[in-house]
């Protein structure tokens, strides 16, 4: 029997990882391939029989990204978008977490909850229009402060909810000992709930973060200035009306995602221990 429920076992586990690695490389392939692209001459990436294996792997298409095109300037505006959305949500999405983490039953609390999932239901794509006559009645088109703006209109209800499950972790005891203690209640969240929730806040920050740099469609509407636009649809004019330069926009590609990536891996750990602390009350 033992012999037995070790077979079992082994085959379980073998036919469990072979599904993962299928789904794994399933995952990567796109980005394998998109590297692979961009590492090869102009002959080879229009070839009619395009393979993996590179003859004359060349780094010609990074520099031409970096050097001839204005990359490093749709970066750091994407850089200064996607920060300042992350900034204004998490400040807002921060107080109205705790309120609806520690009033869940005033008739208020209830009701921005409810409105804040209600906005969650409603497609993107449909506040396209209503946005943009907003933002140019506002004069605030081809500015960093639209997209900033819209960003956090869809950050905020998911981070709202997401924080109030970090902060619902946090005893009610602790507060009321530390207003005991004469600390107000401003002074509880910047002093003892932000240190004890930051890898939940990290969390959120993260999904603000890469929610904002890797979004494309309304900064490709809303901004029509080229100084102002931002990394991803940037890289779209890498594909023109005639001829589309596959090398240089398959090597700008890389180049969007390994910094995030990266940044990822490096914060993994926080970002890990953020979501179960979420996942998890008492």
């Amino acid at each position: 029997m033992m012999v037995t429920g070790g077979i079992e076992r082994a085959t379980r586990d073998a036919v469990t990882y072979a599904a993962l690695t299928a789904i794994a490389a399933f995952c990567v392939f796109p980005f394998l391939w998109m590297l692979d692209t961009s590492l090869k001459p102009a002959g080879e990436v229009r070839s009619i029989n395009p393979t993996f294996w590179i003859l004359r792997p060349t780094l010609e298409n990074f520099r031409h990204v970096v050097t001839d095109d204005n990359f490093l300037l749709y970066f750091r505006n994407s850089v200064i978008v996607a920060g300042g959305s992350t900034l204004l949500a998490l400040t807002v999405s921060i107080f109205c977490g705790y309120a609806l983490s520690r009033f869940p039953t005033q008739p208020l609390s209830r009701t921005v909850g409810a409105a804040l999932l209600l906005s969650q239901m409603i497609p993107g794509v449909l506040l396209l229009a209503p946005l943009y006559i907003l933002m140019r009645q506002l004069e605030l088109l081809s500015t960093f402060r639209a997209l900033i703006i819209v960003y956090c209109t869809f950050s905020i209800p998911l981070c709202c909810f997401m924080l109030k499950s970090f902060f619902d972790t946090i005893p009610m005891e602790l507060e009321d000992a530390a207003e005991m203690d004469g600390c107000s209640r401003l002074g509880f969240i910047y002093r003892i709930l932000l240190p004890l929730s930051a890898p939940g806040i990290l969390a959120t920050g993260l999904f603000c973060f890469v929610t904002a740099w890797n979004e494309f469609l309304f900064g490709y509407v809303l901004i029509n200035d080229d100084a102002r636009r931002p990394l991803t649809p940037a890289i779209m004019l890498f594909k023109g009306p005639h001829l589309t330069d596959w090398g240089a926009l398959m090597a700008a590609s890389v180049l969007a995602v390994v910094p995030v990536a990266l940044f990822f891996v490096y914060l993994q750990r926080f970002l890990v221990e953020g979501l179960s602390t979420g996942a998890v009350k008492g």
